[in-house]
């Protein structure tokens, strides 16, 4: 009977030969080996777009800034889309939160002058 790849590493970490142990995890000298990997099923696959609620898309983005992501991810120790993915959540979040505040000051702003009493309304009233 022949082993998959995912049984065959499972069984040579029970035999001993390398400790599946968080230090040996943490340090590389499990999970790097590319002889050892196994590419997700399209099942596994599914289910951690699901579980991570992501959706595939499609962007065109210039080669040089997608070698200066690739940079800057490698430095950070992570894949360039997961950086993406997290440079695009940074700004949205504040860009939100930018939006709100102009609203707010622009609410702000209309309000005082509705108020015919308010300094803003007579000193647009007087240079009218």
């Amino acid at each position: 009977m022949t082993n998959t790849p995912r049984q065959a590493s499972k069984q040579r970490i029970s035999k001993g030969t390398v400790k599946g142990t968080t230090e040996n995890w943490e340090s590389g000298k499990l999970g790097l080996s590319e002889e050892h990997s196994v590419p997700a099923s399209e099942e596994e696959m599914a289910a951690l777009d699901d579980a991570l609620d992501l959706k595939l898309i499609s962007i065109r983005l210039q080669k040089t800034l997608i070698d200066q992501l690739k940079l800057v991810a490698r430095y950070h120790g992570i894949g360039y889309q997961p950086l993406i993915r997290d440079i695009l959540n940074r700004f949205t979040g504040h860009e939100l939160v930018n939006i709100v505040n102009q609203l707010q000051a622009q609410e702000r702003a209309e309000s005082t002058l509705s108020d015919k009493d308010s300094p803003a309304a007579k000193q647009l009233r007087d240079h009218a």
